[in-house]
């Protein structure tokens, strides 16, 4: 076995190795592997709400052997860094640079963002809704006793300088769970250690107690294996520890004021219009065999000045969700803020208890409630589901897209609904086989609005009618060619406005870029994030402008791996011997020629997927023409070592009809 990270090589085919390890300690990787895992990686991108700013942000290749060797608690499924009180192993950027968008697509000059010392680890990077303000943690490692500060930051979009936002010692960020959000343009809800925590519970010499495991009971459920979950009183104290928050708000000024009781908060939603606030947090009691997400669940309103509404739900332990894929848990789930409306929440609940083998029509049902209801004022039933529900996309009062699907037959659907109007009908948009790739129409393009919250863009044309944007991979037998299309959502009648080059380049839509604090954007006026790469060349980022489509460059990153810059890539076709027809990719090392050198040792890379039919197993989902990316977990590294690499060929398991795809 090999391992590699960063300029490391562990070799430990053999226990002589073991014994020389002592004297050598850890091995480089042979030249032509650590010339290509040095490489960083191309940096992330934020765009600003309003679409007026582009954030990029830089990275590191390989996290360094320090991360590695820290200390952790494994409790419920989670792995923590007791000294950071975060998760442990994060990534993490290590600088911040913004760049203006100027209205011919160029981008301004790089501003760096700045304040913090070198050295710094960024992470939870996110804009205020406004766009002028970003929000960060930075952290350090002390040389000295290897502990971490973590700290709050915001900087200033336009000049970059970037400050401490709590600034009390005595104020310590508990990045477990949700860290902050913002709550308006100049105020964050942020997660802190509780003032009054002390140190963390040691481990009795003696064990609470036995642990006792019982098969007697009733309606015993099948469920899959699982690790890491609690084991003992100790670890579920463990858990409260590290895991409890006091929430602050803090505002731009520094001032800070506590709300709500501690607890153990996996969610912070403020709502669109500023007023409430939707904390989501688990209790006691616990269990040893599923994990936190499972722990009983409690959601309430509470409004932002720290009055206390109401309860939305509390739900109990649930250790009984049915194996069967589609099963749920019982009760409220799913719960959301209306994008488009001021304080309105929507949720779904299983009419079947949950459980998939059950046949019952309607099997979910979708509601909404305002967060302050009136006197006796009832939920309202948005739509009634015979599949399981999935999410929804919303528009506007007059639209929006409700999606559901059901694993064992793989149909799946897509409705248009009016959810402010009682008299329209809900109509089918959509309904296919969520296996069917070349069927696939895409999912529509989303517009963020003034409060933060995203909608899907309304496009204004020379016709009458609603329209919205489609973008899609774009399936076909000759390979993935993305596109876009422009979709009448009332008559479901497409036009395709735009598609990726079939020859030599792969293109695909990123983001919106026009802004409209309506989200209504005329088509002739639409721009767009888009990326494009081939074979030989990387992945760059456009903006495609409307109506000639021109395309503006905005970034020009270098190859990252020159040295394999000719390898050689096929997308390979072959039949099995039950007629299924599969594919591959094949790689080559650069300059191999099979008459002159002979056979290469081959390296496979494969994992088999499920399917219910043939033909959906047969077609192509990729694309001659994408840029070989080369990273440390990903086996293309070898061609540098002269293998050859036959990269996720399709291993299709089938189970057509009643049965399931294992059954076989």
């Amino acid at each position: 076995m090999n391992v590699i990270s960063k300029h490391n090589y562990i070799q430990t085919s053999d226990l002589s190795m073991r014994h020389q390890s002592a004297e050598l300690g850890y091995r480089r990787p042979p030249k032509q592997i650590e010339e290509i895992v040095d490489v960083p990686p191309n940096p992330s991108y934020i765009i600003s709400p309003r679409r007026d700013r582009i954030m990029f942000l830089k990275r590191r290749a390989m996290p360094p052997l320090s991360d590695l060797a820290k200390p952790e608690n494994v409790l419920s499924g989670i792995r923590i860094d007791p000294g950071s009180n975060m998760r442990s192993r994060m990534s993490f950027y290590t600088g911040i640079t913004v760049h203006m968008l100027m209205d011919n697509g160029t981008l301004g000059p790089a501003k760096e963002v700045h304040g913090y010392a070198d050295g710094a680890k960024i992470n939870f990077v996110t804009w205020s809704p406004d766009g002028q303000h970003m929000a960060f943690t930075v952290r350090y490692e002390d040389k000295v006793d290897s502990s971490v500060n973590l700290s709050l930051w915001v900087a200033n979009a336009e000049s970059g300088e970037a400050r401490p936002l709590c600034i009390s010692e005595n104020i310590r960020l508990n990045a477990i769970f949700e860290l902050f959000v913002w709550v308006n343009d100049s105020t964050v809800l942020v997660c802190t250690i509780p003032s009054s925590r002390g140190n963390p519970p040691k481990k009795p010499l003696v064990p609470f107690g036995p642990r006792i495991r019982s098969n007697e009971h009733k309606n015993v459920v099948q469920m899959r294996a699982t690790k890491e979950m609690l084991k003992d009183l100790h670890e579920e104290q463990l858990f409260d520890y590290y895991a409890t928050s006091q929430l602050i708000l803090v505002s731009m000024d520094g001032q800070v004021k506590p709300i709500a009781p501690p607890a153990i908060y996996t969610a912070l939603d403020p709502s669109p219009n500023e007023k409430y606030l939707m904390l989501t947090s688990v209790h006691r009691p616990y269990s040893s065999i599923v994990s936190y997400e499972r722990f009983p669940k409690k959601v309430e309103l509470w409004t932002v000045d720290g009055t206390f509404i109401r309860e939305v739900c509390d739900l109990p332990l649930a250790e009984d969700i049915p194996i069967t894929s589609g099963s749920v848990r019982k009760g409220k789930r799913l719960i959301r803020w209306r994008p488009d409306m001021p304080s309105t929440l929507y949720w779904v609940e299983a009419q079947d208890g949950g459980d998939a083998n059950v046949n019952v029509s309607p099997r979910d049902i979708v509601y909404m409630e305002r967060a302050d209801p009136l006197n006796d004022e009832k939920p309202q039933v948005l739509l009634e589901l015979d599949l399981r529900y999935r999410r929804t996309s919303w528009c506007n009062g007059s639209h929006a897209l409700v999606y559901e699907h059901w694993y064992k037959t793989r149909r799946t659907r897509t409705w248009v609904i009016s959810p402010d109007c009682k008299d329209v009908s809900p109509q089918v948009l959509f309904e296919r086989s969520s296996e069917d790739a070349y069927s696939n129409p895409g999912s529509p393009i989303m517009c963020r609005t003034p409060a933060g919250t995203f909608v899907i863009a309304k496009i204004k044309t020379k016709y009458e009618g609603t329209y919205i944007l489609l973008k899609g991979q774009g399936a076909t037998p000759k390979g993935s060619i993305p596109f876009l299309d422009l979709l009448n959502i009332n008559t479901g009648v497409k036009e395709r406005i735009w598609e990726s080059s079939k020859e030599k380049y792969y293109e695909s839509v990123l983001a919106l870029m026009s802004y409209n604090p309506k989200c209504e954007i005329q088509l002739n006026q639409l721009k767009l994030l888009v990326s494009k790469e081939s074979r030989r060349e990387p992945a760059q980022y456009y903006i495609k402008i409307w109506p000639d489509k021109n395309q503006v460059q905005i970034t020009n990153y270098s190859h990252p791996h020159p040295q394999l810059a000719l390898l050689q890539k096929e997308v390979i076709r072959y039949q099995r011997k039950d007629g299924v027809k599969l594919t591959a990719t094949l790689y080559l090392p650069p300059g191999y020629n099979p008459s002159e050198d002979g056979p290469l040792p081959c390296l496979i890379w494969s994992y088999p997927g499920e399917f219910k039919s043939r033909e959906a197993a047969g077609q192509v989902r990729r694309s001659p023409n994408k840029f070989a990316r080369i990273s440390s977990n990903f086996p293309l590294l070898w061609l540098a070592r002269g293998f050859a690499v036959l990269a996720d060929p399709t291993i299709p398991i089938i189970g057509e009809g009643d049965q399931e795809a294992n059954d076989s």
